[in-house]
């Protein structure tokens, strides 16, 4: 009885997710109130507040079920990494961006954190919580390790330094991700566009490698 509770605890909590994602994606955060949430879920504002304990808090729990794949087992991560660096970058990089194709809810969220929201007050700490996460190991640090790795394995030249490289390639999908979503994915062909850009990218990086 306790396990069906809580699962069926979890089912409402991710359908209130689900619906502050529409409310948001339609009308963005600031003008969003807790109570078109709860009509669009289907559920009383109190059991709004059952989960989460204001907008902000369900703000941040809708980013939290992100899965970068990045984030990984990090066991898995560090196998994958000491056998083949530049290839374990180069592909969670396609994954991540393959996501925005595939995944539309992935793709709506990233949306709204980027183009939907202002972040004044509480909200400027959340997206200053996920900056920051980006500076964490589970971001820039890995791909930093694994540009390392790559330069000492020979598999990338020098022409650029394991942390210039890593800002190249945040860089270069964080402008993709921007402006494809700015445009409402009309820009370019996000699917096809982002293989060829990476494929280039890392190209380049192996000029010069000792061991291509």
């Amino acid at each position: 009885m306790a396990r069906r509770i809580r699962e069926d605890a979890s089912i409402t909590r991710n359908h209130i997710l689900d619906a502050a994602v529409e409310c948001f994606s339609e009308q963005g955060v600031s003008q969003t109130t807790l109570d078109a949430i709860a009509q669009k879920a289907g559920v009383t504002r109190g059991a709004i507040y059952w989960h989460f304990e204001d907008k902000v808090d369900l703000f941040s729990a809708m980013i939290e079920r992100l899965v970068c794949p990045l984030r990984i087992d990090k066991t898995e991560r560090l196998r994958l990494m000491r056998e083949n660096p530049l290839g374990f970058i180069h592909a969670a990089t396609n994954k991540f961006l393959e996501k925005f194709t595939h995944d539309p809810n992935f793709c709506r969220v990233f949306e709204i954190f980027l183009h939907k929201c202002e972040y004044v007050g509480e909200l400027a700490a959340i997206r200053h919580k996920y900056l920051e996460e980006r500076e964490s190991e589970n971001h820039i640090d890995i791909i930093l390790q694994a540009f390392t790795l790559a330069q000492k394995k020979g598999q990338i030249g020098m022409a650029l330094t394991p942390h210039q490289a890593t800002i190249a390639l945040i860089s270069l999908t964080d402008g993709m991700i921007f402006n494809w979503t700015k445009s409402k994915r009309q820009m370019f062909p996000m699917e096809s566009y982002s293989t060829i850009i990476l494929d280039a990218f890392f190209d380049m990086l192996q000029a010069g490698a000792k061991h291509p």
